[in-house]
């Protein structure tokens, strides 16, 4: 049985205010578009709620990436200012006490050698009222993480430093500028700066890797999370949650080796150290590849720190911002569900038990991230729309916001797809659901497009209900008169863990199945012209566009993929976090060879027809660049098959760079329109590109 949700752009967002005028929608959506967005983070309401402090990010041009600034905006949307220039940088945001100020991670550069204007990361108190950011720290190499102690009269700072250890200690010395499998290591030290004497002193050495800083409500303890080493591969299968006492100098760790043994895999990630009111319970999530994020919270007691793990709701999947309401045993969180992220709470969160879970904001679009003020009365949000891309928002019930900020205005006047929530019946029978995006304007009885399939990558993750300028296709597909299909196969998060946790030992084969049934219920429906399909995806996205063009050669006339996996053996023996492979094949290679073969798409290469386009970042840990050169090698030099690579240089597993993301959209947009809006029979164009507003754009 096949079903279709639809939600059509036009509709009418009923929790937003209605604006003065309906602007005309008379520009089409361009790649160049994309740089002109500017993304919002950092965000920090005040400790009266009044003021909502947050950073803007922009791109640069060229060679250069993004540069990031920290604004306020009043809770009404007045009193809108800039605090700092020249791509500041800030991280780790938080209002100083009584909330006259911001305190903030971020660097200046002035040209000089000496810190703190030398271009190295210290701390920064930004006044709100006026006047220049003052640095608190003057560290030489720079600060990497802070806590602010509640009454202001300290500050907790965290510092690297090299180590180099065991027997080959002398060697790596003398030879110091190679690269070394393991023995040296950067080691974090946490100091403690009198804002009153403005003394210093260490409060812990530096012997661990410290990866996250949270400090109490009461300033009594340090939680971390912390590793014995810096190499990444420590992070998703060796991490602990350790509590400093800052009085008695008292280290305790709240996890291990033997907690970890009952989880659905030893390698997850623990993330997101929150704090309750009272400072007695610490709330934290761990993270997996391929099963559902957990949350779980220690409280102080009798007989040390017990663990409890916290439930959600059966459709729901933990996406992060773990953070208490106010002095409250309400434990908060952003929720996935049905491509939607909203806000849930927890109630009555305490040693052995917990209450009910409520919805504390809807908006259906997706919360990228949310504050409490300090009493936990006043909420604001990250919201993205299907109209709109990110802005604040005040929350003043779960279906209530109040706007305050208009950061994209240019988008008001683009054409924009229409946008529908879809799904259709995949493997075992499963209902599987995707975002589909078609031109505006466009209806069935038009007839069928060319259509592009594009892979979400992860695969622990999805394609979500939101307007995305994106340079993997979203919305700028649909104004060149393409239809776009990214389905959230099995192993996407947000529609149930047992549909997440399906894909578990079934990669290339489950979600395959997904893909193809997806793909031919949009021919079938009319909406995809069979002869000129393409597939495209980066990562995970990638390596299924892989695994595609060998199960379906003659479903897809066009392909590109990004970053992607042709040989799981390679994967796991070269990339930063080999875990994610091993909970999906379940083993090692030695223990497993038929299921790394089996979810390998290298070994049938010889059924690919289908002409690709192949990128890759030069200096990509994740899905190193052999991949794709590989599959460049195989196609183009054995089996004659149409392809182009394009390497990246210096570019690690994402695009960082104005000019490289630019070149990817143009690479894109040109392949598919070569094999796609062609005829093959005549070679002539298939679809004229719009050049004019299509009938009914306007809002």
């Amino acid at each position: 049985m096949r079903s279709l949700s639809v939600i059509m752009i036009l509709a009418a967002f009923l929790a937003l205010p209605a604006l003065a005028e309906t602007p005309f929608r008379d520009h089409v959506p361009q790649p160049e578009d994309y740089f002109d967005l500017i993304g919002l983070g950092n965000l920090a309401l005040s400790p009266d709620g009044e003021l909502v402090a947050h950073s803007e990010s922009r791109w640069g041009q060229g060679k250069e990436g993004r540069s990031r600034d920290l604004w306020i905006v009043g809770r009404d949307g007045t009193d809108r200012r800039r605090l700092t220039f020249d791509g500041f940088g800030p991280g780790a945001v938080a209002w100083g006490p009584g909330g006259r100020d911001i305190w903030c991670l971020g660097r200046v550069d002035a040209g000089l050698e000496a810190p703190p204007r030398d271009g190295s990361r210290q701390v920064w108190r930004v006044p709100t009222n006026g006047g220049d950011p003052v640095p608190v720290t003057r560290v030489k190499d720079g600060v990497d993480d802070f806590a602010l102690a509640p009454d202001g009269t300290a500050l907790y700072y965290v510092t690297s430093k090299e180590h180099r250890d065991d027997e080959w200690t002398d060697l790596r010395e003398k030879y110091a500028d190679l690269e070394y499998g393991h023995g040296v290591r950067d080691l974090q030290a946490i100091h403690r700066l009198d804002l009153l004497a403005w003394r210093e002193d260490e409060v812990l050495a530096a012997e661990r890797v410290i990866w996250e800083l949270s400090l109490s409500p009461d300033g009594r303890r340090l939680a971390m999370v912390t590793t014995e080493d810096n190499e990444l591969i420590f992070k998703e299968g060796w991490s602990r949650v350790e509590v400093l006492d800052l009085e008695s100098g008292e280290l305790t760790a709240l996890t291990d080796q033997q907690w970890r043994a009952d989880h659905p895999s030893p390698y997850g990630w623990i993330e997101g150290l929150a704090w309750s009111g009272d400072s007695r319970a610490l709330a934290f999530s761990i993270a997996y590849d391929g099963y559902a994020s957990q949350i779980w919270v220690a409280e102080q007691g009798r007989d040390g720190w017990p663990l409890q793990r916290i439930g959600r709701p059966e459709m729901v999947t933990f996406d992060g911002g773990l953070a208490w309401r106010g002095t409250s045993r309400t434990l908060c969180y952003r929720g996935e569900s049905m491509a939607r992220v909203r806000v849930y709470g927890t109630h009555d969160v305490q040693q052995g038990g917990q209450g009910r879970s409520e919805l504390l904001a809807d908006g259906d679009g997706v919360i990228g991230s949310f504050s409490f003020d300090e009493r936990g009365r006043r909420l604001a949000v990250v919201l993205e729309t299907i109209t709109d891309a990110n802005d604040i928002y005040a929350v003043a019930a779960k279906d209530r916001f109040s706007r305050l900020t208009k950061t994209n205005p240019q988008v008001d006047s683009w054409v924009l797809p229409r946008i529908e929530h879809v799904s259709w019946t995949g493997a075992d029978g499963d209902e599987v659901w995707g975002i589909l995006e078609l031109p505006a304007g466009y209806e069935r009885a038009d007839g069928p497009l060319p259509t592009v399939i594009e892979l979400h990558g992860g695969p622990t993750s999805s394609t979500k209900h939101r307007l995305r300028l994106w340079i993997y296709g979203r919305t700028l597909m649909a104004s060149q008169g393409y239809a776009m299909l990214s389905p959230n196969y099995h192993g996407s998060t947000g529609y149930g863990d047992e549909f997440l946790e399906k894909l578990i030992g079934r990669e290339n084969e489950i979600e395959v199945a997904d893909i193809t049934a997806g793909t031919r219920w949009l021919i079938d429906d009319g909406i995809a012209d069979p002869d000129h399909i393409g597939v495209m995806g980066w990562s995970n996205g990638g390596y299924l566009t892989n695994c595609m063009i060998v199960a379906e050669p003659d479903l897809f006339a066009a392909a590109s993929s990004g970053a992607g996996v042709l040989d799981m053996v390679i994967q796991w023996g070269t990339e930063d976090t080999p875990g994610h492979v091993i909970n999906f094949v379940e083993g090692l290679p030695w223990e497993q060879e038929h299921h790394y073969q089996q979810a390998s798409p290298l070994y049938g290469l010889d059924q690919v027809r289908t002409p690709t386009l192949i990128h890759v970042g030069g200096n990509d840990p994740r899905v190193p660049p052999a991949h794709s050169k590989a599959l460049y090698r195989a196609l183009r030099h054995y089996l004659d098959v149409p392809t182009e690579l394009v390497v990246y240089p210096g570019e690690p597993h994402g695009l960082t760079t104005h000019e490289n993301r630019l070149a990817k959209m143009e690479w894109d947009r040109a392949w598919f329109d070569l094999w796609l809006l062609q005829s093959p029979e005549e070679n002539e164009p298939f679809v004229e590109r719009p050049t004019e507003v299509p009938t009914g754009a306007a809002r």
